[in-house]
């Protein structure tokens, strides 16, 4: 296990991720502010947010002030995330890991009642016989 390209790997995710979210706020004000552009943007972004950086490459060849503001933003949501990120995310896969445990415990002990076991059958003819 790798845990330098493992972190690089999530950093990079997480980098898009927040490209994405900068876009989604950059589409809101914008369809406030300037509608044509909004739905331009919208469908110049369709299905390109994947990788944020090759994402970003292409929106400064279109509309360099576009990649600008999105990066202005990502750029501060990622300022007032980091801060509490690390512990967020932690706190979230541990709380998550003990509800998959719980719930597959909960799977694993469950006792089928319509079907009956080999002892309550024996149990319930034995009964049968002893009531006539």
């Amino acid at each position: 296990m790798n845990l330098k390209q493992i972190a690089k790997d999530t950093a990079k995710t997480l980098q898009s991720y927040l490209t994405y979210q900068a876009l989604k706020t950059v589409l809101a004000q914008l369809g406030e502010t300037n509608p044509p552009l909004e739905l331009w943007l919208h469908n110049f972004s369709a299905g390109k947010v994947q990788d944020g950086e090759a994402y970003l490459e292409q929106l400064f060849q279109e509309q360099a002030d576009l990649a600008l503001r999105i990066m202005t933003v990502r750029e501060h949501i990622a300022a007032e995330v980091a801060e509490f990120l690390p512990e967020m995310v932690l706190t979230g896969i541990q709380q998550a890991n003990m509800e998959q445990r719980r719930q597959h415990l909960e799977r694993m002990t469950l006792i089928d009642t319509s079907i009956p076991s080999p002892q309550s059958e024996q149990q319930t003819s034995s009964d049968s016989h002893s009531e006539q």
